[in-house]
C-alpha cells in the first residue's frame, strides 16, 4: 500500500478520479447512499454531491486513506472471487474472526480505518499476499 504522503503528493487533482472509484466501488457492492457516506465518513448530503459528480472539495489525509483501503479491497475482492462473493462479500455475514457473524461493511464501519485496514489485510492474506 502507497505511503499516505505519496497519495497526496500524487492526486492533488485527481479528486474526481479518487471520488468516482469509491462511488462506483460502493454501487457495485450495492451500497446504500447512508452505508456508503458512513464508509467514506463524510455526511450524507456530500456523498450525494460526490455520486453524482457535483464534489467540488478536496480529499484530506483520512478520505484519502479510506479510499485507498477501499479501492484496495474491491480490487483483492475481485481477484480472489468469481461470481457473487466478487461484489457482495462486503455485505455476506461472515462467521470468521474479526467479523463474528457481522457483515464485514458493518466491522468497517463500526472500527473506520484501523478495521478497513484489517479488512484489507484479510483479503490479501486470503489471496496469498501476506
Amino acid at each position: 500500500m502507497p505511503a499516505l504522503r505519496d497519495l497526496q503528493q500524487a492526486m492533488p487533482d485527481k479528486t474526481p478520479v479518487v471520488v468516482e472509484a469509491v462511488s462506483r466501488a460502493a454501487d457495485l457492492w450495492r451500497l446504500k447512499n447512508a452505508e456508503a457516506a458512513a464508509l467514506f465518513d463524510v455526511p450524507l448530503a456530500t456523498w450525494n454531491r460526490m455520486k453524482a459528480g457535483q464534489f467540488r472539495g478536496t480529499l484530506d489525509s483520512d478520505k484519502l486513506m479510506r479510499a485507498s483501503l477501499i479501492i484496495g479491497i474491491f480490487k483483492g475482492l475481485r481477484l480472489l472471487f468469481n461470481g457473487p462473493l466478487e461484489y457482495g462479500w462486503p455485505k455476506t455475514p461472515n462467521k470468521g474472526l474479526p467479523y463474528s457473524g457481522r457483515m464485514p461493511l458493518a466491522y468497517m464501519i463500526e472500527g473506520g480505518i484501523p478495521a478497513m485496514m484489517k479488512v484489507r489485510n484479510h483479503i490479501d492474506a486470503l489471496r496469498g499476499g501476506m
